[in-house]
């Protein structure tokens, strides 16, 4: 290809002539050198520096220079500044949360995806782009058991997604219940009598959504889960008799597949059936858990999932993606009828009748990524075999950790891990002598933030009817059962020496 002229401003963009292409392979050799030097190359799993610390650095950098300076030392400062002070989330010890390594492949396609620039908001702006995320889309709809009347988009993860399913949920039951069209007349005089019925231990998202469609927390009513963490049947058919004795209008029930907690999956087809019992809305959080949808060994644990009416799955976790990205699914596509829009100068109602797809129409967001492009080029290099090998490993390593901890008299298990996380405390030895769980409490927060500053360990804390927990969320495929003696060594050792302070 015959290379144009330069001008002045083709150093800083992506084109056809010289100028422009030696830019841009100097900035990507300059950001893969800051990358290796200060992420990759670093052998823990943080660097231990204090907020006061980061924030005193930052203090110092004039943040809209009049002038600007050469980008391969702007890149470096960047690189001393914030990239050596991030959580290395590749680390075997970073198990902290849902907070995955990406993979290899996936980090190839991001450059791409933010190379090209597609907005998936109209088919001019994205044409290919849109072709591959519906098709994306179709593919991961029959992963889950629907049929070809659903349909899906891709989010920007769990929390997106949970609220577009209580979305449609309320839109939903105000249309087929009460004749009323939400999207045009507002809320309804009934909505302050709307319940959605969720587990004790659901994602914080649920009461989220709710509060920001006009519901309140209050129309969120948590059930009692089994020791198992899963929410219980029987409290569930319970709590919806005494809400219609209060004359109150449940409009959805949720399900989790994988709390974020303790891994947990609820009991799919018995909540399935409740829901229709009752006529309602049944979405199912799979966040988390979506992804063992791959592994034939674990699939299993994922049966009912084909009865919701929406599930909310996210790729930054057991997918092993890059921030952000998640989809909704939907098990009738005529459901997102009571969210499209047109407008003449993005996505006008002609376009139908040329045959153009629009995705904007069954979206919340306008502007979004092509994050489906990263996910496809992942399973393309991987392919599903390898992907549940992944998962398998994890939840493997999950078992024989929580089994450690088990054996081990100066540690507490509190969950047998259905996925993934593993949650336990360290317990003192003179706890009753204290006569309190402040002792303890202190103790295993402490513990925590001891690993953190050493830079040893990044780890997480939750809490248990007022309990101070630790929590090991065993994503890393790489992470072994040698790493995790050592950490827990690590936590015993520490909660020792706290103890004779």
């Amino acid at each position: 290809m015959t290379k144009v002229q330069s001008t002045q401003f083709d150093a800083y963009f992506l084109t056809n002539t010289t100028t422009s292409l030696a830019a841009y392979h100097q900035a990507i050799v300059s950001a893969q050198e800051v990358l290796l030097n200060y992420f990759a190359n670093q052998t823990q799993a943080y660097s231990g520096a204090s907020p006061e610390e980061i924030a005193s650095t930052l203090e110092t950098v004039d943040f809209v220079p009049t002038f600007g300076r050469d980008l391969s030392h702007v890149l470096n400062d960047v690189g001393k500044t914030v990239v050596k002070h991030s959580v290395n989330v590749s680390h075997p010890h970073c198990i902290a949360h849902l907070h995955c390594p990406p993979l290899i492949p996936a980090l190839s396609a991001e450059l791409l995806i933010n190379a090209m620039n597609q907005s998936m908001d109209s088919w001019d702006q994205s044409p290919a782009a849109t072709l591959l995320e519906q098709q994306m889309v179709n593919e991961l709809c029959r992963l889950f058991g629907y049929s070809a009347v659903a349909d899906g988009i891709f989010t920007s993860g769990g929390t997106q997604s949970n609220f577009m399913g209580l979305l449609l949920a309320r839109d939903r039951y105000a249309n087929q219940h009460l004749n009323w069209q939400i999207q045009q007349q507002g809320l309804p005089p009934e909505a302050d009598r709307f319940r959605i019925l969720c587990s004790d231990v659901s994602h914080f998202t649920i009461r989220q959504a709710a509060a920001l469609l006009g519901l309140g927390e209050k129309s969120v009513i948590q059930v009692e889960t089994d020791a198992e963490y899963r929410l219980c049947p029987v409290a569930l058919e319970r709590q919806l008799k005494q809400l219609q004795a209060e004359k109150l209008l449940p409009i959805a029930i949720v399900a989790t597949a994988g709390t974020t907690d303790f891994g947990s999956i609820d009991p799919l087809p018995e909540l399935a059936a409740c829901a229709k019992q009752y006529g309602l809305w049944f979405h199912i959080d799979a966040a988390f858990g979506g992804a063992l949808a791959l592994s034939e060994r674990h699939q299993h644990k994922l049966a009912g999932i084909e009865l919701a009416d929406s599930i909310t799955v996210d790729f930054h976790k057991l997918f092993y993606q890059p921030i952000s990205c998640g989809a909704f699914l939907l098990k009738e596509r005529s459901h997102f009828n009571f969210i499209k829009l047109h407008a003449d100068y993005l996505n006008p109602e002609t376009n139908a009748d040329q045959g153009i797809p629009d995705l904007v129409t069954k979206s919340v967001q306008t502007t979004r990524r092509l994050d489906a492009l990263k996910l496809f080029i992942t399973l393309q290099t991987l392919g599903r075999q390898q992907f549940a090998e992944m998962i398998d490993t994890t939840l493997e390593l999950s078992q024989a950790t929580a089994q450690l901890i088990d054996a081990d008299p100066e540690l507490e298990l509190a969950n047998n891990p259905a996925i993934n996380a593993v949650v336990f405390r360290y317990c003192p030895k003179n706890l009753l002598e204290q006569n309190s769980e402040d002792w303890s409490n202190h103790i295993n927060c402490q513990i925590r933030a001891m690993l953190l500053q050493s830079g040893e360990a990044v780890i997480a804390q939750t809490k248990i009817r007022d309990r101070v927990y630790l929590k090991f969320t065993l994503l890393n495929p790489r992470t072994t059962l040698a790493d995790i003696r050592k950490i827990l060594g690590s936590i015993t050792q520490l909660g020792q020496t706290l103890e004779k302070v």
